[in-house]
């Protein structure tokens, strides 16, 4: 087959596929990307770039979709330059959020197009409206919303599948096309993501930490409500009270990576920790900002209790990952995380709203080595046996993406 992959970021969510179907001499891959890519031998990437900005003062309703649509246009025009070169793909496997699928088949009509479902947005009952604290008082902000499933809805019309990583992720999506999804997680490497009693990390060049400390971490892309950051430091003073050997390691930027910015140009980060930072011993808090991948990983293996909190959205590849590194783990009782963790048997789920229960959870476990080690590894057997890479998704991932051509 001759493929076209199409992320504006790439690889993604695609960093196992397209190389794994790229290393069969028989199949030619393309990438398009906004983004330059050191890929593998056999990918060629290809690059587009929008010819515009968006537009100053555009109605905040339709912003979103006039981006998707310059980005769409960059990238179709990148794709007519490709067909007239010869370039002609069977199959097209996008993640359509930013746009640049969007007119891909008024280029190659006949080719196959599988898209990634990765959440469809809604006015109730999902993220937003979740968290009173931050609630929008505008009643059209459900008129924004609809309007922001415009991408979503076009693709529908030209998608012929759809690839969503959770079955609650694709729960999401509208009915007439979720017949449409087929659920296959990313994968996550169990093998090279595994428990390391021998990890060690050190901390600003001098506190060397082992799975000997007593070492609770908390993860995100960023510091922000929707992975309930919030609830989490508010729930520092009494931890930190009840545990005074613990250490507390937080890691995420400062930017916004979903919802909406701090006011006044302030960050999630500080405007949280200054509520509690007089009731806590800052310096067992660290601050470690992003870390490279090849220090997270020893971050979890000598973690004693691991964080996951997130509004009902998208579910991150880290809370897989520490499953698979056999953390013990305490997380919100939301219903992203309801496939993977199973409360008392792969971790244990409490209110996202609660930072008192959240403390108890924590110390209980602190308290409690033969229940982490219990719970840890049922986490790490049920992530090898529903989320292993090379033995559960990638091989469903390429079934999926060579069926696709036979739609």
């Amino acid at each position: 087959m001759r493929i076209l992959f199409v992320h504006q970021n790439f690889p993604g969510q695609f960093k196992h596929l397209a190389p794994a179907l790229a290393k069969k001499p028989a199949h030619e891959i393309v990438v398009l990307t906004i983004n330059q890519h050191s890929a593998h031998e056999r990918l060629r990437v290809v690059t587009y770039k929008p010819a515009r900005g968006t537009t100053p003062n555009m109605h905040p309703w339709v912003s979103d979709f006039e981006t998707q649509t310059i980005r769409g246009e960059a990238a179709f025009r990148a794709a007519l330059k490709l067909k007239n070169e010869g370039f002609s793909p069977d199959v097209i496997i996008a993640h359509p959020g930013w746009g640049e699928s969007l007119f891909l088949k008024d280029v190659w009509p006949h080719a196959r197009l599988g898209i990634y479902c990765e959440f469809f947005y809604h006015a109730e009952g999902y993220d937003v409206g979740f968290d009173p604290e931050f609630s929008v008082p505008d009643p059209g902000n459900a008129c924004r919303l609809r309007l922001k499933n415009v991408n979503n809805l076009v693709h529908f019309e030209i998608a012929d599948a759809g690839i969503s990583p959770t079955h609650w992720q694709a729960s999401t999506f509208p009915e007439r096309f979720r017949k449409q999804i087929t659920v296959i997680h990313d994968g996550i490497d169990t093998g090279a993501i595994a428990p390391n009693p021998s990890a060690s990390l050190t901390l600003n060049g001098n506190l060397v930490l082992t799975p000997q400390d007593e070492v609770i971490t908390f993860v995100n892309r960023n510091l922000e409500p929707y992975r309930g950051y919030h609830t989490f430091v508010r729930a520092l003073p009494e931890l930190l009270k009840r545990r005074p050997q613990a250490r507390v390691i937080i890691v995420g930027g400062d930017d916004v990576s979903y919802g909406s910015r701090a006011p006044e140009g302030r960050k999630w980060r500080d405007i949280f920790f200054n509520e509690v930072k007089d009731r806590v011993d800052c310096s067992r808090v660290h601050f470690v900002g992003y870390i490279p991948y090849q220090y997270f990983i020893p971050l979890l293996q000598l973690s004693t209790v691991h964080v996951y909190l997130t509004y009902p959205f998208v579910l991150s590849w880290s809370l897989l990952e520490a499953m698979s590194a056999g953390c013990s783990i305490v997380a919100s009782d939301t219903q992203p995380l309801h496939e993977a963790i199973r409360h008392n048997e792969t971790g244990r789920l409490v209110s996202f709203f609660d930072a008192e229960a959240l403390s108890d959870e924590i110390v209980s476990l602190l308290e409690n080595a033969d229940e982490r080690q219990r719970l840890g590894a049922n986490a790490r057997a049920f992530a090898i046996k529903n989320y292993d890479l090379k033995t559960v998704c990638l091989p469903k991932q390429l079934a999926w993406a060579e069926n696709l051509r036979a739609l």
